[in-house]
């Protein structure tokens, strides 16, 4: 152990050992001779500030402010003891030794309240003035100390007339040229005294003005004591019963300045100060309150004080919560400025967002979120959206992660950045999130579908370009390009037809064989557009043709009234079942429902290995539902969705459903649909 953590330590042992001996020596004086007040703010710095002191030096040894702890707590031990061995000697009738043991009293109260009620918050937190301009202040502390120490101690012994114990104590350094002066001096000293210290706790103030964001919170802590110590202190002097608060505070400022030194990140002076202050407010409130109902109860209803109690108690407490509401307003208001209000930023932000787009709404929301913690940047991530960041400020690279989640989903994130310059930044922070996090999670969500339907749109308009290519392209090359030969076979069929009868009748075969292949090149046109199984047999037919032709090994996907079908493997057992009404549904369901069920049977045909197969399409209210299922070998562990089952989801998800396909290896496959029948897409088209 290094020598100043030795003497620091020595220090805080004899203090309280100063203290303990104060009290056991209080306790033995006969009564006439024990003063009426034993015990002062003086009394509680003994025992806490040196021990505080020698923890602050153990660990930062140079730090000053911990040496004028343990030095201020040192003194007032010395004093206290004085003070009471002052009287233990008067008792025993020893006045002279009385009377020198004012000294001591008096300069261990001068070197205390000047350590700890002046230079200590001068100095708080770094150990340094705030500006020499400050030297004054500290001057006048000394000056004004010194003034009533003089008073104190070089005053003239008084006369026995009025005096309150049995023998004068005497004074033996008093001055006689100076006692027309003494009182005037004691409260110059005094005046002096006060002055010092509400200086002493306004550079604290002036420190926070002008601090960065971290120092502010770190100096909040010691200028939250030392100013709730003066009040009391001065409260007592005008009411003696402020006394006991002003002793209780004494003794917590030191643990104030270490939370500022030591640990002021991980505790917020704001928080306790927002607490403290609702606390009181509603103690002080609902105590007025209850008396007030109990006083009028009782006068309206006298004699009956089980009922006034009641009615005090029912009154108060429906007062509470509405107060504590109230004052956590004013409390926030005046800690935080006019964004203190969670509810005022949440009302901002539904302005806001009902005036514009998603876009725009994201925007907003992370401007709100700045203003509202107090931070110097806040970003907005939104995953698969557009825009997918949005950033107001700067965020840095360490920036704290919230999650925005949207009914179970996550949607995005949330960044915040390092707090801003603005009072308390970081206290009501989790109030602000907790209450604005989900109007974030909702304008992500809304970014994010609006993006969907962009991306929806944009691949309903490519597949629409993409068919009306495909239907040019046949049309010009295919179609085209034939009907242009016909019409030159036609053409030579005329001009040899009187000359040459066997060369026409050969050029009309060739044309009879042309519009065979017209014909099926209109039929595979028409089939790209629409199944003419749809037209020709409505859709409950055309499931149930496309099972039957299933069962019978012929390819499904060959059309109905096609001249080639082709044996595809073996045969698969196909049961249909219907339910519900099929013959008015809207042409893009029945489309859909359609490629659904052949591509299905295509894949349990070719890749499933299945015997027996099952579809069953049922029409409820507002939706149609599907299941298409088989006895296969079922889906691989290390399935990936192909360009089959790829097709079939984006046919359900055109018409706002779903196609989920599910199924454990060797238990068989299930491709279940849901597409909703109260509204239908325009822009949703069939595709081959």
């Amino acid at each position: 152990m290094s020598g100043a953590a030795v003497i620091a330590t020595a220090m805080a042992v004899a203090s309280p050992v100063l203290g303990l001996a104060t009290i056991l020596v209080w306790l033995g004086l006969p009564a006439e001779w024990a003063p009426t007040k034993t015990v002062s703010p003086q009394s509680a710095v003994v025992f806490t500030f040196p021990a505080v002191g020698a923890f602050l030096i153990h660990h930062r040894p140079r730090l000053n402010m911990a040496w004028l702890m343990c030095a201020g707590g040192l003194a007032a031990g010395i004093s206290d003891v004085s003070s009471a061995l002052m009287f233990r000697a008067a008792a025993g009738g020893e006045l002279a030794l009385a009377g020198w043991l004012r000294v001591p009293t008096q300069l261990g109260w001068a070197v205390c309240g000047l350590a700890l009620t002046m230079v200590l918050p001068l100095y708080s937190p770094d150990g340094r003035l705030p500006s020499p301009r400050w030297r004054p202040a500290l001057w006048l502390g000394c000056l004004s100390i010194t003034a009533a120490t003089v008073h104190n101690l070089f005053r003239m012994t008084p006369p026995r007339e009025g005096y309150p114990y049995p023998e004068v104590i005497p004074s033996p350094l008093g001055i006689p040229a100076l006692a027309p002066y003494m009182e005037s001096v004691n409260v110059v000293g005094w005046a002096g005294i006060y002055t010092a210290m509400a200086l002493a706790a306004l550079s604290l103030l002036t420190r926070m003005r002008r601090a960065d964001p971290a120092t502010r919170r770190q100096i909040g802590w010691p200028l939250f004591a030392f100013a709730g110590y003066i009040v009391f202190l001065v409260l007592a002097a005008i009411w003696p019963a402020f006394m006991w608060p002003a002793i209780v505070w004494a003794a917590a400022i030191p643990f104030a300045v270490a939370f500022s030194v030591m640990r002021y990140r991980l505790y917020g002076i704001d928080t306790v100060v927002s607490r403290a202050l609702v606390a009181a407010g509603l103690v002080i409130v609902v105590s007025a309150v209850y008396f007030g109902a109990g006083a009028l109860s009782g006068l309206v209803v006298s004699g009956y004080d089980q009922v006034a109690g009641i009615t005090a108690a029912l009154f108060a407490g429906a007062f509470f919560q509405p107060l504590r509401r109230a004052l956590q307003r004013a409390v926030d208001l005046l800690l935080y400025g006019a964004v203190g209000d969670p509810g005022v930023l949440a009302g901002r932000l539904t302005q806001a967002v009902r005036r514009g787009d998603p876009a725009e709404a994201l925007t907003s929301v992370v401007s709100v979120l700045r203003d509202g913690l107090a931070v110097e940047g806040v970003a907005v991530e939104v995953a698969d959206g557009e825009p997918r960041h949005v950033e107001s400020g700067r965020v840095g690279p360490a920036a704290r992660e919230v999650p925005l989640v949207w009914h179970g989903t996550r949607v995005g994130r949330l960044l915040v950045g390092p707090p801003g310059p603005r009072r308390f930044p970081a206290a009501h922070n989790e109030r602000v999130l907790a209450t604005l996090t989900p109007y974030a999670a909702d304008v992500a969500h809304a970014v994010r579908m609006a993006a969907d339907l962009q991306r929806s749109r944009e691949r309903i308009l490519t597949a629409r370009e993409e068919e009306r290519r495909r239907l040019r392209r046949d049309l010009h090359d295919g179609l085209g390009q034939t009907l242009s030969a016909m019409a030159m076979t036609i053409n030579m069929a005329r001009l040899s037809l009187k000359s040459s009868p066997e060369a026409a009748d050969e050029l009309l075969r060739e044309l009879h064989t042309g519009m065979g292949a017209v014909t099926s090149d209109i039929r595979e046109l028409v089939y790209g557009l629409r199944p003419p199984a749809l037209d020709d047999l409505g859709l409950e037919g055309a499931v149930r043709d496309l099972a039957g032709r299933s069962s019978s090994g012929v390819e499904v996907g060959v059309e109905v009234g096609a001249e080639v079908g082709a044996e595809v493997g073996a045969e698969v057992e196909v049961e249909v079942e219907i339910g519900g009404e099929l013959s008015d549904l809207p042409a893009a369901v029945e489309v859909a429902v359609y490629r659904i069920v052949q591509e299905a049977l295509t894949n349990i045909r070719r890749h499933a290995g299945a015997s027996r197969a099952t579809i069953a399409v049922h029409r409820e209210e507002g939706v149609l539902r599907m299941l298409i299922g088989d006895d296969g070998r079922g889906l691989p562990e290390s399935h990936r969705a192909g360009v089959g089952l790829g097709s079939m989801r984006e046919r359900a998800a055109e018409l706002g459903g779903i196609c989920v396909v599910t199924g454990e290896p060797g238990a068989g496959t299930r491709v279940e649909v849901a597409l909703p029948l109260t509204t239908t897409p325009p822009q949703a088209i069939a595709h081959s």
